[in-house]
């Protein structure tokens, strides 16, 4: 006789996910596995005896999401300090930051993000915005896509940049155009050097504070598993705390961090991080590089140059964190040592790099299991598509940013120009070349949501705008691929092949929606709403 089944769901329409897409009635869970799937007369006869039921008609069971590219200890620590997502504009994060300042008098630096580039004329924050709010201490402020940051004069000089401070190889200091003085921007390493120079580092307790208040956001989403894509040697401890005590109930790959101010001698040290092994659900098996920037502000790394704005090539083609021998060298080496490799590429010279990368480390080391992947590919040359396939790399997708919104519309297209404006979001054309796509979010660069995001992914267009005309609806994903880039597509860039569908066997994470996503009228699946998420035949979230 089978154990009695811990959990028993019946009533709700249940699609697996497997391979043949089948639809079921019911499951059964004894302890973190599913033991059975089938109609409710099958479950209920196999297992009679369930220690509980829940009977959910009209309903929807799905395989748990998971989240292919999320940072969520920075994402809860904002949380913690001034959190501008979400916020309609200048007059409101203005209000967010006093507010805070006021709350936290002892407080040395004012830290937070979530700005958005489009807020701002240019999208070039200035600091006497913050100068007459918080004139006596030091206000730092990343932009959304942690790209940039916005300062007062206060941490420029605590900082000594200056109009004689020269741009570091790496970053921009936005500058006057007449007097050269620093304005209040900060672009890429720029920002981060301040960051880490000179902002306090927050203790251990506080970055488990972070993953604490991220975990419960994902949970409510319906996330169970997620892929860290900036893993430092202090949040790494964070998580390593959290999941030897069972608190962190989600499975989290860490990807950790490649420093692209040094060069191989690093890959030792990665693998003795490696080799201390798994804790719990954490496990630190991938490494993240940072190929280029992003398009706002012409960092992300380009095969042709940018355009100015009356549509005109400048001589700006945006910045390569690595070089090409520097990036093959790099994967090829941790390639070799087994690791998987995350590497983040906008502009479509860093994607080239990439893939070049991942055929180098390949006929270096032969082919294998590796699942190496290239996050965000807003820009990909037309040559490079079929190239996803052809060497197993995953098309790691952030759907969100597929839609016409102003950073697109003001600070995108006119500088990409009307031939490579088309190339932006491939995901149709990537699917129909044979490459596994996975979703993530970025979050919090964007919202953590997958069904806001597969809307995006199915319509190319803001939920909060459904009249809004398409963005580049061509390259639109249907329903059911935009589920299983969210299910079995991020379980696989995650080493997870115990997830992302509904089988007899694998570990059960599972959402209870409450709706059929396929009845949903003109695929407006942000409607829905989580109603239950399972973790390991846990239920760590219900809808009250």
């Amino acid at each position: 006789m089978p154990k009695p089944a811990d959990l028993v769901i019946t009533g709700a329409d249940v699609y697996t996910m497997d391979a043949a897409r089948r639809w079921a009635g019911a499951v059964a869970i004894v302890g973190d596995r599913i033991a059975s799937v089938g109609t409710e007369q099958h479950v209920r006869e196999r297992f009679p005896d369930a220690k509980e039921v829940l009977h959910l008609p009209g309903r929807m069971l799905l395989p748990a999401f998971q989240d292919s590219h999320l940072h969520a200890p920075f994402a809860g620590r904002y949380r913690l300090h001034v959190s501008l997502h979400d916020l309609p504009g200048v007059d409101a994060y203005r209000d967010a930051v006093v507010s805070y300042a006021r709350a936290n008098p002892e407080q040395p630096w004012i830290f937070g993000g979530g700005w958005l580039m489009a807020h701002f004329p240019g999208g070039t924050p200035t600091k006497d915005l913050l100068d007459d709010i918080v004139p006596d201490r030091p206000v730092f402020l990343l932009n959304r896509d942690v790209h940039g940051a916005w300062v007062n004069s206060k941490a420029l000089e605590l900082a000594h940049i200056t109009r004689e401070t020269p741009d570091p190889w790496d970053g921009r200091i936005e500058r006057d155009g007449t007097t050269g003085e620093p304005i209040g921007t900060l672009h890429e390493g720029a920002a981060y050097s301040v960051a880490d120079e000179l902002l306090p580092p927050p203790p251990r307790e506080e970055w488990e504070r972070a993953i604490l208040l991220a975990q419960e956001h994902l949970h409510s989403l319906g996330i169970t598993g997620w892929q860290d894509a900036w893993v430092t040697p202090a949040t790494e401890e964070a998580y390593r705390s959290l999941a030897e005590r069972g608190d962190l109930t989600a499975r989290v790959v860490g990807a950790l961090w490649w420093d692209r101010h040094r060069g191989p001698e690093q890959v030792q040290e990665l693998v003795a991080r490696r080799d201390r092994g798994a804790v719990g659900n954490f496990h630190p098996t991938t490494v993240k590089i940072m190929c280029d920037g992003v398009l706002e502000n012409h960092t992300g790394a380009m095969l042709r140059p940018y355009c100015d704005a009356a549509g005109h090539e400048t001589d700006v083609t945006g910045i390569s964190y690595l070089d090409h021998h520097q990036l093959v060298e790099a994967v090829t080496a941790l390639d070799r040592e087994g690791f998987q490799v995350h590497m983040h590429a906008i502009g479509d010279r860093a994607v080239r790099n990439g893939l070049d990368a991942c055929e180098a480390a390949r006929d270096a080391n032969g082919a294998r299991d590796a699942r190496h992947h290239i996050a965000h590919l807003q820009v990909i040359h037309l040559d490079d598509v079929p190239r996803f396939r052809d060497l197993g790399v995953i098309a790691n997708c952030q759907p969100y940013w597929a839609q016409h919104d102003p950073q697109m519309d003001e600070l995108t297209i006119p500088f990409l120009g009307p031939e490579r404006a088309p190339l932006q979001y491939p995901f149709a054309s990537l699917h129909a070349a044979g490459a596994t796509l996975a979703f993530g979010s970025d979050w919090s660069v964007s919202t953590a949501n997958p069904l806001e995001e597969m809307e995006v992914a199915i319509r190319r267009a803001d939920p909060s705008a459904r009249e809004a005309a398409p963005f580049l609806p061509d390259q639109r994903l249907p329903l059911h691929l935009s589920l299983a880039a969210f299910t079995n597509g991020s379980a696989t860039v995650n080493h997870d092949d115990e997830a992302g569908s509904i089988e007899e066997g694998n570990r059960a994470d599972l959402v209870v929606l409450d709706r059929n996503l396929f009845d949903a009228h003109d695929a407006t699946v942000a409607d829905a709403r989580v109603e239950h998420t399972i973790a390991a035949g846990r239920v760590v979230h219900s809808r009250r």
